[in-house]
């Protein structure tokens, strides 16, 4: 194990952004019996024991069994392993796994029948070194490597049958114990779907290299694969990736007098974190969107406030009931944190003293969790036909582990202190010039897992080096220094890591320059595969790329060496002994049956051999390469067997290529050993490395979020924060939310259509209009709004005020649970006494068409009631009614001011205008509604009467109030969003220089100088002309490989010139540099193309800038790709301008 040592907490925690897609539901209850010695089978109870004889009847295809129970039973714990297997083995459906199932005998761990064919369990066979192994790991499922395959025995070979789609091995016969297994080459397939599936898997190894003959192979265990923690051995020397998943933590939820408490452990980091003070809903939104390995379940759920012992009684705990029940889960008792972590080592079959550092985070003054209904209301957690706020949140390329960041981010919003520098971050990042790096993002789970078991190949290697040096590269630029420097908090609180800003970058620097000195970074050429005429390319490809190009030359220069000099020699040996038997048989005149022959590789036996077809060694006694021939003989495989007719070699090439093995096998020990001692040594820099990374992510979230913010024309909130009194209770002096040009977010600005509100809330809103009016739109809208600002983010608006909410609720319709036994009504109450449990009054409170489930009267008065009670909390919020009789209440309320969405009289049709105004709106256009909708006229005619017969006085008072509510109006003015770049923006001029590694670093001077020129004898001229008095001084930008261009030209009109690879380059103009940057990259060949790009202020001179260069570059030597563009505008043909 690695050390990791920090001030504060000393390990990564990882936040449960994720998501459930992959979890395996169990559709068999939990098992309710305590395990004992004995065991139910096939209705009567039979005592376990671990051996058995059995006599078996050969002649009839049946196995009768007689019983002798053995002195030697099962203890507790391999008795609740063997129940637990039971339990899982219930959920099999398929028919071949059901077969093996009927032969299972749960007298041991594997579940063998000893009496049945192969099923012996003696000492020295396989079977029982299995059984061995299964010992160490009860409830893993154990594959073992038996030559080309790996196979499982007993009960394991019925979960491969049954969840890896395997044939069991000699198919369904009944005479033989169930065996199933899979190819080597398919070992990474099958392990994917056991975790899918929930299930760890222990990989058993043999140990390869030479061995006696009939001597027993030797066999340890190789590692593990988890859901969410995939097998990682033999990665260290594979010149490949492996896809990676987010860990998946152990759950364990308790509950005390201060509320339900969710603990989380993972065991790839050996961390655990808790969180306490949720509420129901809390704990449900997070088990929906973290997917987890295991779920454990207190014994304090049981026990209710109302003292019985049943848990869901009287209504509480009946959400999470309704969760929990529907997955597998086990129960445990104890403490709920160290039991939980008893539990933990015994499923990953960890040592006692394995240690698990508590990364708990203090919540301090966050905001309170989503709940469910407010989360899947606005889509953050994805739910049909809710607008997703994450997918407008970033641009559409953006995807993996920054999306999962902004979802944690939304559900768990961060305290004030951090939300502040999230948004500093994001307002430098949304002003910044210089180009952005790449922002390499990798797994920290993955990286610490590969080191930990110094599995981490060349590649990993190179990618935790960018990682480092893109830190250093913001470090270094003086813009984004101080992005870095605004993001060690919200790091800190995504890793519950305390790494000072110091320490960050003198960290970076240090494990940057270790991986330097070891690895081969991409570019460096000096380690070239051998090649030699006489012997096929294949060969030496095959035999040193595995191993070339991963270490400096400098570190294995001695086997380098060594590795030539074989080849070299073996290349002697395939010349002198092969060459002239080529050259003989080509020299042949015959044409019939005329023998063949070459130098061929046999990549099967790894060798370089003579190849001849009709071929007859003594045919040619007396002629040239007569001396050759002779000392031709048959190739042997390595177990000595003749490969066939045709392969034949000779002593000299034989030991020549024993020898060139012998050097490459030395060779590829030193770079694995290299790589595995760089591993070892990054292990005490971990907490800087996951740091990083962790950081990288985060930026590279808010940079996409910023770019696709400024394309939308969002804006920066400003957040105010709650001022305390001496008694350090909070203030009422900044309750107050006011946001202008609200605007729904699903909703682009650019694409037009969209009614914008303002919202000007400093009490509780009572919120009535049509059906079609936009109340539920208005109230996802502020609740969208008023989240992206407690996170820091930009929001869909043309200004807004937000204060730092404690907690943010939104309630939409309710839908009924047959689960737990609810009507929609009973699921809307229970959902408003957590709303109400959990409102303070620096709480908002968003409640769409209270009581709409059940009779109105008794409906109006409970909403009533709800209403009261809100406004005596003092908190912000709205709620919206069609129980319009809730107005004739005598309701004690002084928090609470009427609001409408407005309606308008059109040829003598009411129709909404989504615009939130003053008063009480009882028109509910139902009848319109329906008609919209396609339901039949008849109806709708008979509705209208008996709504005139029955509520004549209410309409006539209705109808007077939308009179009244005609004369109200509401001016909204369409107020841009844009960007304008000042005189003194434009002639910024960066004081650093710019380091590249690659050859453009000259030819991109010239271009800039020649763009400088070119352009400012233009604008010269235009002010001479006075064209434009506006003084404009042209400063060039550099974009490198691997870089992208600032959030701020976005939305700004920028002239671009790519360098291409090739030498020419590519003028060009634009309003959206990222897009048009990207554009060009994806094409073939210009993935590493690097641009200059300088602003102008607008469109119409970006374009006459363009075809000015277009025309006048090539005047100066430079070649174009585009050069026809130029010809589009006459402007710029002439060379008044050079």
């Amino acid at each position: 194990m690695y050390k990791l040592a920090t001030t504060r907490n000393v390990v990564v925690f990882f936040p449960c952004f994720r998501s459930l897609s992959l979890f395996r539901n169990f559709h068999s209850p939990p098992s309710s019996f305590i395990p004992s010695r004995f065991l139910r089978t096939n209705g009567r109870v039979q005592k376990i024991s671990c051996f058995k004889d059995r006599k078996v009847s050969r002649g009839s295809g049946k196995v009768t069994k007689k019983l002798r129970v053995s002195d030697n039973v099962l203890d507790e714990k391999e008795l609740s392993h063997i129940l637990w297997w039971k339990e899982e083995l219930q959920t099999c459906k398929k028919p071949s796994t059901m077969n093996l199932i009927e032969r299972l005998e749960y007298s041991n761990l594997l579940g063998l029948d000893s009496n049945l064919k192969n099923g012996t369990l003696k000492a020295g066979t396989l079977n029982c070194d299995i059984l061995q192994f299964k010992s160490q790991f009860p409830r893993q499922v154990l594959l073992c490597r038996v030559g080309d395959f790996y196979e499982a025995l007993g009960i394991d070979a019925c979960i491969l049958v049954e969840y890896a789609g395997l044939n069991p091995f000699g198919g369904l016969r009944s005479d033989s114990i169930p065996k199933a297994g899979c190819p080597v080459v398919n070992l990474r397939q099958t392990l994917d779907d056991l975790t899918r599936n929930g299930y760890s898997v222990c990989i058993v190894e043999e140990v390869q290299g030479p061995a006696q003959a009939r001597s027993k192979k030797r066999r340890f265990i190789s590692g593990h694969a988890h859901p969410g923690s995939p097998y990682v051995y033999g990665l260290v020397g594979a010149d490949h990736d492996i896809d990676f998943p987010e860990p998946m933590p152990v759950v364990g939820i308790s509950h005390s007098a201060r509320g339900y408490c969710i603990s989380m452990v993972v065991e790839t980091m050996k961390t655990y974190s808790t969180e306490d003070c949720l509420t129901e809903e809390a704990v449900v939104t997070k088990l929906r969107t973290c997917q987890y390995h295991h779920l454990f379940l207190h014994t304090s759920l049981r026990r209710n406030s109302c003292g019985t012992s049943k848990w869901a009684e009287f209504g509480e705990g009946g959400l999470l009931w309704g969760e929990c029940s529907s997955r597998h889960s086990e129960w445990f008792d104890g403490n709920p944190v160290s039991d939980l972590l008893v539990k933990v080592k015994e499923l990953y079959g960890l040592d006692h003293e394995v240690l698990f550092r508590n990364v708990t985070v203090s919540s301090g003054n966050r905001a309170q969790p989503l709940t469910l209904g407010t989360s899947t209301q606005i889509g953050v957690i994805p739910t049909d036909g809710i607008p997703s706020l994450l997918k407008v949140l970033l641009p559409p390329h953006c995807s993996g582990l920054p999306i999962l960041y902004v979802r944690d981010l939304l559900l768990n919003p961060p305290s004030y202190e951090i939300a502040s520098k999230i948004q500093a971050t994001c307002r430098l990042m949304s002003s910044v010039t210089c180009s952005i790096p790449e922002f390499t993002c990798v797994s920290s789970a993955k990286i610490a897992k590969l080191l930990e078991w110094k599995e981490a190949n060349h590649i990993e290697l190179c990618r935790i080096k960018n990682v480092l040096d893109e830190i250093l590269h913001m470090y270094r630029k003086s813009e984004l220094n101080e992005i870095l420097k605004h993001l060690i908090g919200p790091t800190w609180v995504a890793t519950g890591l305390d790494i000072d800003f110091k320490t960050l970058v003198a960290g970076c620097e240090v494990a940057s320059r270790k991986i330097d000195e070891v690895i081969s970074l991409d570019g460096e050429t000096d380690q070239k595969v051998s090649s030699f005429s006489a012997i096929p390319d294949e060969f030496f490809e095959d035999m040193e790329s595995v191993w070339k190009g991963r270490i400096k030359t400098t570190n294995i220069n001695d086997v380098l060496t060594s590795v030539d000099k074989a080849a070299e020699d073996l290349n002697l040996a395939v010349t002198e002994d092969f060459a002239p038997v080529v050259s003989r048989i080509k020299a042949s005149m015959s044409q019939l049956r005329a023998p063949k022959g070459e130098i061929s590789y046999s990549r099967e036996q790894e060798a370089v051999w003579f190849k001849g077809k009709c071929f007859i060694p003594n045919i040619w006694t007396g002629t040239p390469g007569e001396e050759q021939i002779k000392h031709l003989k048959h190739a042997l495989d390595s177990k000595g067997r003749k490969v066939g007719e045709e392969w034949f070699t000779t002593t000299k090439v034989e030991a020549a290529l024993a020898r060139y093995h012998e050097a490459n096998v030395k060779a590829n020990t030193r770079v694995l050993e290299l790589l595995r001692g760089l591993a070892a040594e990054l292990q005490s820099h971990i907490n800087i490395i996951v740091f990083s990374s962790t950081l990288l992510v985060i930026t590279k979230a808010l940079y996409a979020h910023v770019s696709e913010g400024r394309r939308r024309k969002w804006v920066f909130p400003t957040i105010v924060e709650s001022q305390k009194l001496e008694d350090g209770m909070p203030s009422d002096k900044n309750r107050k939310m006011k946001i202008v040009g609200l605007l729904p977010y699903w909703f682009n600005i650019a694409e037009g259509g969209a009614v914008l509100n303002t919202v000007d809330m400093q009490s509780l809103f009572l919120l009535t209009g049509p059906n079609g009016g936009g109340k539920s739109s208005l109230l996802r809208s502020i609740c969208a709004a008023a989240l992206l600002g407690i996170c820091g983010l930009m929001v869909p608006a043309e200004s807004a005020v937000i204060p730092y909410f404690d907690s943010i609720m939104l309630h939409m319709k309710s839908y009924d649970s047959p689960a737990d036994h609810k009507s929609s009504f009973q699921v809307e109450m229970s959902e408003l006494r957590s709303i109400i449990a959990g409102t303070t009054k620096r709480s908002l409170v968003l409640v769409d068409e209270i009581c709409r489930g059940t009779e109105t009267a008794k409906g109006t008065c409970i909403a009533g009631s709800i209403i009261e009670t809100l406004d005596r909390s003092g908190c912000l919020g709205i709620v919206s009614t069609h129980l319009h009789d809730i107005f004739t209440l005598p309701l004690n309320i002084t928090n609470t001011v009427h609001k409408a969405m407005g309606t308008t009289c059109i040829d003598g049709q009411t129709k909404p205008t989504w615009m939130l105004t003053d008063g009480v709106c009882k028109e509910s256009l139902a009848f319109e509604t329906a008609k919209r909708e396609g339901i039949p006229e008849i109806i709708i005619q008979r509705a209208e009467d008996l709504y005139l017969s029955v509520y004549a006085k209410k309409t006539l008072s209705a109808e007077n109030y939308a009179k009244q509510e005609e004369l109200s109006s509401y001016i909204n003015g369409n107020n841009s969003n844009g960007t304008h770049h000042s005189e003194k923006f434009l002639s910024r001029i960066s004081q650093e220089g710019i380091s590249l590694a690659n050859p453009i670093e000259v030819s991109h001077k010239e271009v800039e100088s020649a763009i400088t020129v070119i352009c400012q004898d233009f604008i010269a001229e235009l002010r001479r002309k006075k064209i434009t008095s506006e003084l404009i001084k042209i400063k060039c930008f550099l974009i490198g490989t691997r870089e992208w261009p600032p959030p701020m030209t976005i939305g700004s009109s920028s002239v671009y010139v790519m360098l291409r690879p090739d030498k020419k380059l590519y003028v060009g103009e634009t309003d959206n540099l990222e897009d048009r940057v990207r554009a060009h990259r994806s094409k073939e060949g210009m993935q590493d193309a690097s641009f200059l790009y300088f602003l102008v202020p607008g469109k119409s001179l970006a374009c006459q800038i363009e075809t000015l260069l277009i025309n006048q570059l090539p005047n100066r030597g430079f070649l174009l790709s585009n050069i026809a563009d130029g010809k589009h505008r006459n402007f710029g043909t002439s060379n008044v301008y050079v």
